[in-house]
């Protein structure tokens, strides 16, 4: 069959946006992997995303080329409207045509996206397996449900993701990074990709749960480190990548999987520098397992620091204190690792005081990158409810969902005092100002290696002229 699948926006950029920095550069797994899957089993995939197009008309234009049988739309919550209109522009070409929907929101609200009879068929939970049986029932003309239950496959048994379907649309929208993905950081020079090597989390934090269990399951489950040291060489071969994002939600909450993670990496061959996500108590209560993993390429770690209140981490159930955020980020200090840190500001029942011992928390831990954000209460977790229930949410279009510290998600928070607290909590202290100036331009004019590169441009002399 012939199978269209929709990059809908994943909450970031929308149209004109293919290679604009790292939201313009991501691919997303879950329509890489369905791409794969369906290619094995002998479909024709192609991908339609947004930030490669001009507009609404470019996706009409898209949509009536390619003429699929079926098209897939992701969906998060914010990408409700978009994934909306795409499908009725899909449904205006060819009344025909088959569509599909599925990711998280459609896993958590089923009710709303099935309430559209745009929407020909959901998928609940990851799809791999049963978006292909639903094309192999296609093919065989069979009846297909409305809502089918996902069924969670054996990671290690999947193809590897489908990039190309990505960089092949970029490309053709004028993206011309020699990367598959768009660079993280400065320091993360590119080749650059992305892998995730597990899925679920085992913790209990109130503005996730029960909604990753219901996607994933309560159990998490990773891929053997053999089945992701064979993606890794692959992609070593095919980009000669230079460094990597591990994109699991915890990659260390599993000890034995880092150590051996570890182990191959080194003996493969492989000294990419790499980042991923970790929980700032693990940092601490396995600062050996840090060590290590700093050793064999460990260049930076997202780290959830959430709120600089006691309080507050105990009633979001984060699991952590404000003296853990502090010693997890000095002993990223002692190895190098750089600290992207994730907090959020205007959470439910959080004072303007409480604000203040975040800002003070970040200007202690003077994190490399910071990333705010404005508590926004998304569908399907115990956070949620607790708005819900009270009248809290200021949401009024799935729009809103956008997580961007730019107003206030609930009531009860000044919205100048927090636009105020984003600024502050990002200005470094004068000391920290001055630590980093000095050590950048130490690091570009004292290393040796620059110093020779110096010295060999002044015993050239001056360049010759033309004439």
């Amino acid at each position: 069959m012939k199978v269209t699948l929709v990059w809908s926006g994943g909450g970031i950029d929308g149209f004109n946006s293919a290679g604009k920095g790292m939201s313009g550069g991501w691919i997303g797994h879950g329509l890489a992997l369905l791409s794969a899957c369906a290619k094995q089993a002998g479909h024709e995939v192609s991908l339609i995303d947004r930030r490669a197009l001009r507009d609404w008309d470019h996706f009409r234009q898209e949509i009536r080329r390619r003429a699929p049988d079926v098209a897939g739309f992701s969906m998060l919550s914010v990408d409700f409207n978009p994934a909306m209109r795409g499908m009725e522009l899909v449904k205006e070409a060819n009344p025909n045509t088959i569509t599909v929907v599925g990711g998280p929101h459609p896993t958590l609200a089923p009710d709303e996206v099935l309430s559209s009879r745009l929407v020909d068929h959901l998928v609940t939970g990851e799809g791999e397996i049963s978006f292909i049986e639903m094309l192999h029932k296609f093919e065989r003309g069979e009846t297909v449900g409305r809502l089918i239950e996902g069924e969670r496959p054996n990671l290690d048994e999947l193809p590897f993701a489908d990039r190309d379907i990505y960089l092949n649309e970029w490309r053709n929208a004028g993206y011309d990074y020699d990367s598959p993905e768009a660079p993280l950081t400065a320091e993360t020079l590119p080749p650059f990709v992305t892998i995730i090597a597990g899925r679920g989390c085992r913790y209990n934090c109130a503005f996730c749960k029960p909604g990753e269990d219901i996607l994933f399951g309560k159990r998490v489950r990773r891929r053997s480190v053999s089945h992701v040291m064979a993606e890794l060489k692959q992609l070593r071969d095919k980009y000669r990548f230079n460094t990597l994002m591990i994109h699991d939600d915890c990659l260390t909450e599993d000890r034995a999987w880092v150590t051996e993670f570890c182990d191959q990496y080194e003996a493969e061959g492989f000294t990419q520098p790499f980042w991923c996500q970790a929980r700032v108590d693990h940092v601490v209560r396995h600062e050996d397992m840090i060590r290590r993993m700093a050793g064999v390429g460990l260049e930076g770690l997202f780290l959830g620091f959430e709120s600089g209140s006691d309080r507050v981490l105990r009633f979001i159930r984060k699991g952590t204190t404000v003296a853990t955020n502090l010693e997890a980020a000095r002993i990223c200090r002692k190895y190098g690792i750089r600290i992207w840190a994730n907090y959020m500001l205007g959470l439910p029942t959080e004072t303007e005081e409480e604000i203040r011992e975040t800002i003070t928390m970040l200007k202690e831990i003077d994190p490399d990158y910071y990333s705010s954000a404005f508590y926004t209460p998304y569908p399907g977790n115990d956070l949620y409810d607790y708005c819900m229930e009270r009248g809290l949410s200021l949401v009024k279009d799935h729009d809103g969902y956008r997580r961007n510290p730019s107003e206030p998600k609930i009531k009860g928070h000044d919205p100048e005092f927090l636009r105020w607290a984003v600024k502050e909590s990002q200005r470094r202290k004068l000391r920290n100002t001055i630590r980093r100036s000095s050590r950048y331009y130490l690091k570009r004019y004292a290393s040796p290696r620059r110093a020779m590169a110096r010295v060999g441009k002044m015993t050239k002399g001056p360049p010759r002229g033309r004439g």
